[in-house]
């Protein structure tokens, strides 16, 4: 089967920029990084990740490109990760972020499952619709429920002018 995604570009314009890529089900994760970044004109040389997301847009589980986990959980990688074993009819929606420092932000939607058709190469881009601007849209990242008469920098309970209460060597050099 091949799955049909619209990929958008996050951001808070009125321009919509978006590609529509179609890739075989039995593809990887990386497979659809490599369309992404060839469908919008990157060079693919940066780190990116692909988040399991659901009808609201929140980021869940991280699927990098490599396993930066250092041995501490079963991080999957985008190699390893066949797309039809993330998405399916009742999962369709991923976020995908790309370059780090810039933080280029997609929202990836499988909008349709079709049959296979013959004489077509995959991935292919099917749709282009607006341009990429030269740099990545700001981002502002705000914290949920965060009330600010609840947090006080300073009240930590530790006396500042007693040393010894203080967990470390005042001579360590």
């Amino acid at each position: 089967m091949i799955y049909r995604f619209r990929v958008i570009l996050d951001n808070d314009t009125e321009d919509d920029i978006f590609r529509d890529i179609e890739i075989r089900e039995t593809d990887s994760l990386e497979d659809l990084h490599n369309a992404i970044t060839q469908s919008f004109g990157f060079d693919g040389l940066e780190m990116a990740s692909f988040y399991v997301s659901n009808e609201d847009w929140d980021q869940g589980e991280e699927i990098s490109m490599f396993d930066v986990s250092e041995g501490h959980n079963d991080a999957r990688t985008m190699s390893e990760t066949i797309l039809n074993t993330v998405l399916d009819q009742t999962q369709t929606k991923l976020i995908y972020v790309y370059d780090f420092m810039s933080m280029w932000t997609f929202l990836v939607e499988l909008a349709e499952i079709v049959e296979v058709i013959e004489g077509t190469d995959y991935p292919n881009l099917m749709f282009v619709h607006g341009q990429i601007p030269d740099s990545a849209p700001e981002k502002n990242f705000e914290a949920e429920n965060l009330d600010d008469d609840d947090f006080n920098e300073f009240d930590d309970d530790l006396d500042v002018d007693d040393y010894s209460d203080l967990d470390f060597d005042e001579n360590w050099n």
